[in-house]
């Protein structure tokens, strides 16, 4: 599998994500120590004591538990110092009781932003944009969202597109437009001719056409 260089390029869907090691507000830790029957959402975001920012961090903090039973840790960024960090918790808890209860990254050096191409020189090179990286236990990189300084992201979506993915690992199966948890799943296509006949023949599932079938989990 192609490495990933320390320069401001975006790792791809399908890359091993990107070793590193950091400073946190829970201590130093490296990529590679978390889980490994552990998903991780891995999030960015331009700078403590903003307003969009304490919203988007908010809202992770708000949903951890949701996170939680799918099996996924939260780790934040921002090219601020840990005091800074420390500080802006503090603040939002006091001000809100919210508490950003999972590690945030303090990337001084951007050392963590130029690795995983959080810095799009015509947005800012000294602060992140709004990215989200879905990590699976493989430390694979599964899934990843930008989005502009300017626009917050959806939460209700980032948590869609985990539950998505963990069930098309589970039953194999793709998911169609706006796909939920209790919508019907498509199956994957037949490859051979035996295979559009017997699904042509098949009444366990929903057909559009052989190509197109759809089915409930149970």
């Amino acid at each position: 599998m192609e490495s990933i260089s320390e320069t401001n390029t975006m790792p791809r869907i399908g890359d091993i994500a990107p070793d590193f090691e950091a400073v946190t507000t829970a201590g130093r830790l490296r990529l590679s120590d978390y889980a490994k029957d552990k998903w991780l959402i891995m999030f960015s975001h331009p700078a403590d004591f903003t307003p969009v920012c304490t919203t988007e961090m908010s809202g992770f903090a708000q949903r951890k538990s949701e996170f939680d039973a799918l099996n996924t840790e939260l780790l934040g960024l921002s090219i601020d110092s840990v005091h800074a960090h420390l500080g802006w918790v503090a603040n939002v808890k006091e001000k809100t009781g919210v508490y950003f209860d999972f590690p945030i990254i303090a990337d001084i050096d951007m050392k963590v932003s130029k690795l995983y191409g959080m810095l799009q020189p015509n947005e800012s090179m000294t602060a992140a944009v709004r990215a989200v990286f879905f990590i699976d236990p493989s430390k694979k990189i599964r899934l990843v969202m930008y989005y502009p300084m300017n626009v917050g992201r959806n939460m209700d979506e980032i948590l869609r597109a985990l539950t998505a993915l963990q069930t098309s690992d589970k039953y194999k199966v793709a998911m169609p437009l706006d796909w939920k948890p209790g919508d019907k799943v498509i199956v994957p296509p037949p490859k051979t001719l035996a295979e559009m006949e017997a699904r042509m023949n098949d009444d366990s599932c929903e057909k559009v056409d052989f190509y197109l079938a759809k089915k409930e989990l149970v």
